[in-house]
């Protein structure tokens, strides 16, 4: 802790401690009860956002948390601005994406206009919030800051909240009490040494052992273990939607993504391993797969945090503690071992799970079809790209079949699920990573929930492509409408002209109007700054496909048993394989 000097306004004391944890951007609607501290922040070097939306400042501010490991910081008014960012505070909290929301309120040491506006906006955000405080005094401006930033960044990372009345940002803090905090590092607990020797007995024990990575494996330094990991031990491995990209999709050990909760070929392979290593998951999510009672596999979790137990997910071992660390723990004492392991099957089914997602690629019909797009979308985009998706049903084409690079380069929200979130999301990692490419991609719906954000875009001069997936309809519920057995209703949407749209904003329109135009139309807005538009009509029905009972049908009928397989592999695996060895070298994605 350091004297300042002083004394000095309230509001001017906030923005240095802002300034202290190296905020660059605040996105936010000011309003009559923050002016004090818009003015503060017109004096300093971090930029105010301006938005349309206070969910959508919110879900700019999460994402610039989600890149960077330190919390974005949103703003609101009091009353109505500070509920539209409730939706951004469960975003963040439950997505485990660090953020900071500064609300405003009328004074609280005179009232003189009765309730109006006012609501009890600390009670509302506590079930959203790790740190929620009102700010009764401005000496305690510099901690609550400090604090709200080390509960929001700390794990499990997620929102915190500071309410600064109008009376308390305007009124002078005394030289004394102008102070600010250090933002001392603190390494985080190690897992107990006896709980990392019962999980590598049990891996040595295994004989067909894979890997899960969730969300929360997803940070810089667990990501460069689990990739050593991984390669050292050649222990095959699939991802969950938030899970994706932490390791190259490339991998030789690369099995899938868990895109949907069973039925498809990633289930085969979790339902064959006698031992799931889960690193990383997080109950928010939709469960990669589903424990039951009498299940013979081991199954291990590995997090920074204990399991939260479910019906779902009841683990038979935990390591607790810093993931890097354990997974560096765990890898050193494989070093050396003879693990009989037999990974043929997993080669097996990852080499027919290629195959099926080939599936439908090369469909030159029009409307395009989501595999048809994924791919291209793939094909065309750089290594780094980041590719920000809104919620639909486009998302589970995206999450199952699309090859994420590199860490954070497929950024989907699988814990609240939001719609409204892609355009946001892509203008807030744009403006944390300028120097990549950025694509949204967003549902007819979801856009529109959205679309007052294509102007603070524009206004702030940023380089992003929005493709649109039109299909006139809220895609994703019609899907489990049919799925249900329910009749086709109360789903179809009115659009506007998206290209009069795009051109209303400021924005550049494209009109993909046959299955041709699409690469080179995203060829062109990757070397064109601007913000574009892309209007893109798209056939869901292939999707029927997924429905969960039809995967199970259609692996039934395709995919070979173990025992089928046991019995005559050399009939199933194609190229050179050593069998009955490890490791087995996984032929490339």
């Amino acid at each position: 802790m350091a004297l300042i000097g002083g004394p000095m306004k309230a509001t001017d004391l906030l923005v240095k401690a802002l300034e202290k944890e190296k905020v660059k951007y605040i996105f936010g609607v000011p309003g009559e009860e923050n002016l004090d501290f818009v003015e503060s922040l017109r004096k300093s070097k971090i930029k105010l956002v301006v938005t349309r939306h206070e969910m959508a400042a919110g879900m700019m501010a999460a994402t610039m948390g989600r890149l960077t490991g330190k919390a974005g910081v949103a703003l609101s008014t009091l009353g109505p601005g500070a509920t539209n960012l409730c939706t951004a505070a469960a975003y963040s909290n439950l997505g485990a994406f660090p953020m900071l929301m500064i609300t405003g309120q009328k004074p609280v040491l005179m009232g003189k206009q009765g309730t109006f506006q006012i609501i009890d906006t600390v009670g509302l955000f506590a079930p959203l919030t790790k740190f929620n405080k009102q700010v009764v005094h401005g000496s305690l401006v510099a901690p609550y800051t400090r604090e709200a930033f080390r509960q929001a960044e700390e794990e499990r990372p997620g929102a915190a909240h500071i309410e600064l009345p109008e009376d308390i940002a305007g009124e002078e803090v005394p030289e004394a009490e102008c102070v600010l905090f250090d933002n001392d590092q603190v390494r985080r607990p190690i897992p107990e040494d006896k709980a990392i020797k019962i999980a590598v007995e049990a891996i040595k024990s295994a004989k067909h052992p894979m890997m899960v990575i969730g969300a929360g494996a997803n940070r810089k330094l667990t990501c460069n273990m689990l990739r050593q990991f991984v390669t050292r031990h050649r222990m095959p491995f699939c991802d969950t939607q938030m899970g994706k990209g932490v390791i190259d999709s490339r991998h030789e050990c690369y099995m899938g993504t868990a895109a949907i909760s069973s039925g498809d070929y990633i289930h085969a392979a979790i339902e064959y391993s006698d031992l799931l290593l889960v690193v990383g998951h997080d109950l928010v999510e939709k469960p990669p797969f589903v424990m039951q009672a009498g299940d013979k596999r081991t199954v291990i979790h590995v997090n920074f945090n204990q399991a939260n137990i479910d019906q779902v997910y009841f683990p038979h071992i935990e390591v607790v503690g810093d993931i890097a660390n354990a997974l560096w723990q765990m890898s050193e004492a494989l070093e050396g071992c003879k693990l009989d392991w037999d990974l043929q099957y997993f080669k097996y089914i990852k080499q027919e799970m290629e195959a099926h997602l080939c599936w439908g690629v090369g469909c030159c019909d029009f409307p395009m079809t989501p595999p048809r797009i994924v791919a291209l979308t793939r094909q065309i985009l750089p290594e780094d790209a980041m590719v920000c998706l809104d919620n639909g049903l486009y998302k589970v084409w995206f999450a199952r079949q699309y090859k994420a690079y590199q860490q954070n380069t497929l950024l989907l929200d699988n814990a609240l699920a939001s719609m409204a979130a892609g355009v946001p999301s892509a203008i807030g990692a744009k403006l944390a990573r300028p120097d990549q490419q950025v694509v949204a991609i967003v549902g007819d719906g979801g856009l529109m929930m959205s679309v007052g954000e294509l102007s603070t875009a524009v206004a702030l001069k940023i380089h992003i492509t929005i493709l649109i997936m039109n299909d006139d309809k809220y895609g994703m519920i019609r899907w489990k409408q049919a799925g249900s057995g329910f009749g086709d209703y109360g789903l179809d949407l009115v659009n506007p002209d998206f290209m009069k749209l795009a051109d209303a904003f400021g924005c550049k329109g494209h009109a993909v109007r046959a299955a041709d135009d699409f690469p080179k139309i995203l060829q062109q807005c990757l070397e064109e700054p601007a913000v574009h538009l892309v209007d893109v009509p798209i056939d869901y029905q292939v999707t029927d496909n997924l429905q969960v009972p039809n995967l199970k049908k259609y692996l039934k009928e395709t995919l070979r048993t173990p025992e089928e397989f046991e019995a005559a592999p050399q009939e199933y695996l194609h190229g050179d394989v050593e069998l009955k060895s490890h490791p087995v070298k996984f032929a490339d994605a």
